[in-house]
């Protein structure tokens, strides 16, 4: 389906957690009616349990708050959790709830990745940012980086329905039918500001490609500038066919990738493509200051999306996803200063030279990553979808 820009949001762009905790924690202290939150992780860290405590306080003075997390990326949340929250009146659903380590069925890939809260239909933030320390994990990997953006206007009518909607699915699947939602049935679409917006779902059913296809249209009439912020890099035919056709009209594309990750096996796939990548003239950063979690893209400064789908084949096509597209100057280029900096300050640029010197054990390294990721997305059935007559191929040796 096609993006529903609307106009008049009032937007903020949060860098990283030290931006979006207190922006979120504020909203929360200030909930009457509700609030809905969406995390793929919900970690047992100062972070996480000074959000429970402020999810805990909101419901005490009776406000219906609505907490969803994954099954798998928050499979512990059930012991570290779950018991001080609903004792506090907190209503918590599990997305697919993990069964077991080596229980390895389809659905297993498809996970709630979506990062999202609403407060009292009015507020809303959308990005990529879990309920997690930015100083949790290993000291190289902090802080980590990342960007959620905060919202008023009548984009948030789409947040608060998609919101809604997941609760009604996740609780309907685990038999909480007395889970009923409160009595705010619209979001507040006043006009808050200037800037225009479209909020976007990836799901299995009506909304498979939204995200893809919002990315594909915007970099099919790009004219000057692509920069695209990802932290798992590993695009299939149509993105690939889309970035060689820009950078062949002569379009800047820069991509910033990361150089510390916690996912290596991903890391080490993407690596098989930037001999290609180099080639067509597009430029690789790896971000090495820190971690760097981002889903982020500015194109000709002037269209620009934040959100939690990254672009490899398990964001878009197999997880629920949620991104904010915007289409403004102001916004665009705040975004744009933000990644120049951190390419600046943080990352290394990636030479073909680079890549020649690699040993023969790294490169082999490579090649079985990323045949170990097209075998799991084959397994899931999606394969010849994302990978048949790619155009971004794997280095030759």
């Amino acid at each position: 389906m096609a993006a529903e820009f609307l106009p008049g949001n009032r937007l903020t762009l949060l860098n990283s957690g030290a931006d979006y905790f207190p922006a979120l924690l504020a909203a929360i202290s200030q909930a009457q009616i509700e609030i809905y939150l969406e995390s793929y992780i919900f970690a047992n860290d100062e972070i996480g349990h000074e959000v429970a405590g402020a999810l805990c306080l909101a419901a005490e003075r009776g406000v219906q708050v609505n907490l969803t997390v994954d099954g798998y990326g928050a499979h512990n949340f059930a012991a570290d959790f779950l018991p001080r929250l609903t004792a506090a009146g907190v209503r918590a659903l599990f997305y697919r709830p993990e069964i077991g380590r080596f229980h390895l069925k389809r659905h297993r890939l498809r996970r709630l990745h979506r990062k999202l809260a609403v407060i009292d239909a009015r507020i809303a933030f959308v990005g990529g940012i879990n309920v997690l320390s930015d100083d949790s994990g290993p000291p190289e990997l902090r802080p980590h980086y990342d960007y959620a953006v905060r919202i008023e206007g009548p984009t948030l009518d789409q947040i608060h329905h998609a919101v809604r909607r997941m609760w009604e699915i996740v609780s309907w699947a685990s038999f909480k039918r007395r889970f009923r939602l409160s009595p705010v049935t619209r979001a507040c679409s006043e006009i808050a500001g200037k800037q225009t917006a479209a909020f976007l779902i990836r799901d299995n059913i009506r909304h498979r490609n939204d995200i893809l296809n919002a990315y594909l249209d915007a970099i099919d009439n790009a004219q000057s500038e692509i920069l695209i912020a990802n932290a798992y890099f590993l695009p299939g035919v149509r993105f690939g066919r889309a970035l060689y056709a820009a950078a062949k009209r002569g379009v800047r594309i820069t991509v910033l990738l990361q150089g510390k990750t916690d996912h290596h096996l991903l890391r080490y796939a993407t690596q098989t493509l930037y001999a290609t990548a180099l080639k067509a003239g597009i430029r690789i950063f790896e971000y090495e200051k820190s971690f760097m979690h981002a889903k982020v893209a500015v194109i000709d400064g002037l269209w620009a999306t934040v959100g939690s789908s990254n672009i490899d084949p398990f964001s878009l096509l197999l997880a629920k996803e949620a991104n904010l597209v915007v289409r403004d100057a102001a916004f665009a280029g705040e975004l744009k200063a933000s990644l120049s900096a951190a390419i600046e300050n943080g990352a290394r640029e990636l030479r073909h030279e680079d890549l020649t010197r690699l040993p023969w054990h790294s490169r082999l390294l490579r090649w079985l990553a990323y045949g170990l990721v097209r075998a799991m997305v084959g397994i899931a059935g999606y394969g010849q979808h994302h990978w048949k007559n790619q155009d971004i191929k794997p280095e030759e040796e």
